[in-house]
């Protein structure tokens, strides 16, 4: 009796993707920019806290942004290329 194949080996048809993947995919991208941008607004003003400083809130903020939109743009990159 010959063995089923193994999950690797197993295709779908190219034209059927599981909505749910997709839908996970896409509200990522609701999260990722956000919590991005507050961990890093977080991080610079702890950092101002223990420097004594009034400005690495900013710094982090413009950094946290940076860092969600590179996740992204990273996460859309590797979508097309699964595609």
């Amino acid at each position: 009796m010959p063995e089923p194949p193994e999950d690797s080996q197993r295709q779908k048809p190219r034209g059927k993707k599981d909505p749910l993947v997709a839908l996970a995919r896409y509200s990522e991208i609701g999260f990722i920019i956000p919590a991005s941008i507050l961990l890093g607004f977080f991080l610079g003003k702890l950092l101002d806290y223990w420097l004594h400083t009034k400005w690495l809130y900013l710094i982090g903020l413009l950094f946290g942004a940076a860092v969600g939109f590179w996740q992204v743009i990273k996460m859309a990159l590797s979508a097309f290329k699964d595609e």
